[in-house]
């Protein structure tokens, strides 16, 4: 990501975080898409080397409740549809990220920056985890924000590791430091990984190991706060 980008979206976390306190634990809207039929796909596995050292994966190792909730076949946000594009693009047909998109969409440049990445990991939430945030800060100030992309550019690469991981690769890692800056610390395992960001909010896994070109994509459940 470009340097400039980076700087501003540091800064914008601190304000950010403060608007944003009350959200960690008012994201109750994601248990109910948490608790949809299991996914048909098989669970994360380290069927391939290469997956566990380059955070690789295939259409069998996506694991988790949701993804039994996208397209199927080679429809648009299925996962043939979207293995071959890059990840900002493969994302924008996804049902279960129709306002992550559009917050993406808000902020310029921003779909590219994440497009021409070559490896990165992306924490992606799901329509109702803003859905609980909008809830929380109320229309208008969900609407202020959407509105500012200094903050929302510095919120949305809170969620974007500049590493590629697979599930595997997360838990062995622990932890992962983001492309705004500060760090995610990853928990439980391969087959049911989480990700507690810097409030102390742990997001749950709703469908993972997606692949694109350029990035392996996590659905979770929260949006993620830094620290400060």
């Amino acid at each position: 990501m470009k340097k400039p980008f980076r700087i501003a979206a540091i800064g914008a976390l601190a304000a950010l975080t403060v608007t944003l306190a009350a959200c960690g634990s008012s994201s109750t809207g994601a248990g109910t898409t948490a608790s949809a039929p299991a996914s048909a796909s098989a669970p994360a596995s380290a069927s391939a080397s290469a997956a566990a050292s380059s955070g690789v994966t295939t259409n069998a190792d996506v694991f988790g409740p949701a993804c039994n909730m996208l397209p199927q076949g080679d429809a648009p946000g299925s996962l043939n549809n979207m293995g071959p594009q890059p990840v900002a693009t493969a994302a924008s047909t996804n049902p279960l990220l129709t306002t992550l998109v559009t917050a993406v969409g808000k902020v310029p440049g921003l779909a590219d920056t994440l497009n021409s990445q070559k490896a990165i990991t992306v924490f992606a939430p799901y329509n109702g985890a803003f859905d609980a945030v909008q809830t929380a800060l109320g229309s208008q100030a969900f609407n202020d924000l959407l509105a500012n992309p200094t903050q929302l550019g510095g919120l949305l690469s809170y969620h974007v590791v500049p590493q590629r991981y697979d599930a595997k690769g997360l838990v062995a890692a622990g932890t992962t430091t983001e492309l705004a800056g500060g760090t995610l610390k990853i928990g439980g395992t391969p087959e049911a990984p989480t990700v507690t960001d810097g409030k102390g909010n742990t997001a749950n896994i709703l469908c993972g190991n997606i692949p694109t070109s350029n990035a392996t994509v996590f659905v979770i459940d929260k949006v993620l706060m830094p620290a400060s």
